[in-house]
């Protein structure tokens, strides 16, 4: 039967969405807990497949709260409160793991900086009914009485979980679902909203500029001063673009250098190590780079074939370096699929230029080498500087 005209070709697909937040809202209000307890609200939180229960008391601003996270016997789960701001280093946190013979415990801690390494420490606001936790059907469950600090029921909530070893906290995942569970949440209307994750937005800045400047201008430029100086019709333009290039991917590539220091120094405990030694040896090559601009001596002078032979090895390896970091950058970040393989693809563009245009470079360079020397006037060059 023909649909009816009228018939909204959207409604399915809204019929759908709602059922599938009924059937999430519904997974969350029909759970149950041990020792007969019950809670008046629940949410069903958008990551890691953990959901909050909680029953809020006005009189005397305290929230009863059970949190609940999937996670091996060799997990650990988090729920906690940011009295001062959405991340998560400052927040105060229950972690509930277990040793290795099976017994599940629950450490209350302050997350001072991301720091995996944790010590039981009492919380900046009170817990009127001690913290307790216990591990069935793949997930654990913590239960606390907590005091909401400046008896607000509006609150800064994180959540996380990670693995373990032998009760021994280890660090979590830094992408994906793990850098998203924070969200502010009013216990009292039970109305919550995504805390803005600025870390992760700084993170991806950190990949754009460092992937743009030193991963795309800097071999461009570097192109453009190999194969478009050999035409004569291309003299002076090509240097021009060639310093554009390469300024611009320095003045990126230095941004987004800075920007992973920040990141680095938010990080206390957790470095790269191989990625940020690598970053800064290409920033004091490209430096050093930078300087040879202004000791460039004049191409018929004696020592011209040493700075030749300074600049382009230093540039070729900070093209190196960089591709080299960039893909160890990717690797941390973990983005979406499509961001390592557009890189690959423009990569993949620039070899694929870069080898037609030196077959092109050679065959003019030696026609052009030939004609000078059936002239008189070989030289050693291909007329242009052109050093091959």
């Amino acid at each position: 039967m023909a649909r009816p005209a009228h018939f909204p070709a959207w409604l399915p697909l809204l019929v759908l969405l709602l059922a599938a937040g009924g059937a999430t809202a519904q997974t969350c209000l029909t759970a149950t807990f041990t020792g007969g307890r019950t809670f008046l609200k629940c949410n069903a939180l958008p990551v890691l497949g953990a959901s909050l229960h909680w029953t809020y008391h006005a009189e005397n601003g305290t929230a009863d709260i059970a949190f609940r996270a999937p996670s091996s016997t060799t997990g650990w789960v988090g729920w906690g409160i940011n009295p001062t701001n959405t991340r998560m280093a400052g927040s105060n946190v229950f972690v509930a793991s277990q040793d290795a013979s099976g017994v599940v415990s629950v450490l209350t801690t302050i997350l001072a900086t991301t720091s995996p390494s944790l010590t039981n420490q009492s919380l900046s606001f009170a817990v009127p009914v001690p913290a307790s936790a216990e591990y069935s059907g793949g997930a654990y469950t913590i239960y606390a009485t907590v005091a909401l600090p400046s008896n607000s029921s509006s609150q800064n909530t994180v959540w996380q979980a990670g693995p373990s070893n032998g009760g021994s906290i280890l660090p979590h995942d830094l992408t994906g679902q793990n850098v998203l569970g924070m969200q502010n949440l009013d216990f009292l209307s039970g109305a919550s909203t995504a805390a803005s994750n600025s870390r992760l937005h700084r993170r991806n800045l950190h990949g754009v500029l460092n992937a743009v400047g030193w991963g795309i201008l800097i071999p461009l430029g570097a192109m453009i001063a190999r194969y478009l100086r050999v035409f004569e019709a291309a003299d002076p333009a090509w240097f021009y673009l060639h310093i554009t290039c390469q300024i611009s991917g320095y003045a990126l590539g230095v941004g987004g250098w800075g920007l992973g220091l920040k990141l680095g120094s938010e990080s206390a405990g957790l470095t790269y190590n191989p990625h940020r030694n690598i970053g800064i040896a290409i920033f004091s090559l490209a430096t050093a780079q930078v300087f040879a601009l202004f000791m460039r001596p004049n191409p018929k002078h004696k020592y011209r074939v040493y700075w030749n032979v300074y600049h382009h090895s230093i540039g070729y390896s900070v093209i190196v370096l960089a591709i080299v970091n960039i893909f160890k950058g990717l690797n941390i970040l973990k983005p979406a699929t499509g961001w390592k393989t557009g890189y690959i693809v423009i990569i993949a563009i620039l070899g694929g230029v870069a080898l037609v245009l030196e077959a092109i470079t050679w065959v003019i360079v030696l026609r052009r080498r030939k004609r000078n020397q059936s002239s008189g006037y070989g030289n050693g060059t291909n007329g242009t500087g052109l050093q091959l």
